[in-house]
């Protein structure tokens, strides 16, 4: 026969704890165990009188541990008790809630921590070109720290993130947004760039930018910035979780977090590129909260839930077990 089974947390478990916590019901609950039994009965076996025998049986039903009914006997109605379960389990392990929770991460586009431009090349701030035009040295500028557009012909950019979460929680997804497009002299509408993003060295898929947008000029672009060159990029989101990877939502590679090995209280390293031998090497324009069409840097998204943490071993009381 098919065991009826009652789980309980310990925290949860108030009232069957209180309706246990007597020889007298715990008597009664082995003998129903065997079969179900009516009041008079239980009371002959355990010597105790109707009255009291009543009132145990209440507390058991309140409980939920015990179900009643009246049923025809030799001397009229009589009250037939059954045992609801016939096992019990009570874990006493501590849960976290499983509520999905993001951290997030902006970090300003001059901030990288290496960099490898090749002409064309440069850096912008609100205020003016930062060093000079197509000279990566100008990269190593000290002024960097302020720049709110970067653009290279090929290379790449590479940023250290910090990642301050609990070792307590578990990372489920982990995303970086950032506005981007080609570059090209001037700039070409239709000059498509293979543009992909590494973690922690991995290859987590590229995405095709359709070209250097210009024409129509960036929202945010100071007005010293001419009319006639790069004026905003597409907003992007690479995410990555425990299927694959994507980008805006479309999976473009099988990398999964146990590839990037993002995990709690560990730097999370991000390079930004064009791999020297993409078939459509257009290098890549990257906006700062200062330029193009939106208000953001570099941002990085952490999502994650809380994680079961070990208190006392799980805790099984099988009572009145029916085989």
């Amino acid at each position: 026969m098919q065991s009826r089974i009652m789980e309980l947390r310990g925290g949860d478990g108030t009232e069957v704890f209180k309706a246990l916590a007597s020889e007298t019901r715990t008597g009664i609950v082995a003998l129903l165990a065997e079969s179900p039994m009516n009041i008079n009965a239980l009371g002959q076996i355990l010597g105790i009188a109707q009255p009291s025998i009543t009132r145990h049986i209440q507390v058991l039903e309140q409980a939920g541990l015990v179900t009643s009914e009246y049923t025809p006997g030799v001397q009229g109605m009589q009250k037939v008790c059954t045992l609801k379960y016939d096992r019990f389990i009570v874990s006493f392990e501590i849960t976290k809630e499983s509520v999905d929770r993001t951290e997030e991460v902006e970090m300003p586009i001059g901030l990288y921590t290496l960099a490898q431009p090749n002409a064309t090349c440069g850096l912008a701030g609100r205020d003016r070109i930062i060093g000079f035009y197509d000279d990566p040295q100008s990269f190593f500028h000290p002024e960097r720290a302020s720049a709110q557009l970067l653009w290279m012909a090929d290379g790449f950019v590479e940023y250290v993130f910090p990642n301050t979460l609990p070792t307590s929680v578990e990372i489920t997804c982990v995303e970086l947004a950032m506005e981007i497009c080609s570059e090209a002299p001037d700039f070409n509408n239709d000059y498509p760039s293979d543009i992909t993003v590494w973690i922690n060295g991995v290859d987590i898929g590229m995405w095709t930018s359709p070209g250097d947008l210009g024409g129509k000029r960036g929202r945010l672009n100071p007005p010293w910035w001419s009319d006639h060159v790069t004026q905003h990029g597409l907003l992007k989101v690479w995410s990555v979780d425990s299927v694959g990877s994507y980008v805006d939502g479309s999976l473009v590679s099988n990398a999964t977090l146990a590839d990037i090995r993002v995990a709690p209280k560990q730097s999370v390293n991000v390079r930004i590129g064009v791999k020297p031998n993409a078939e459509n090497p257009g290098g890549f324009n990257l906006f700062g909260r200062g330029f193009g069409n939106y208000e953001q840097d570099l941002v990085l998204r952490l999502h994650f839930t809380g994680r079961k943490t070990n208190g006392a071993m799980a805790e099984q009381i099988a009572i009145a077990a029916a085989s």
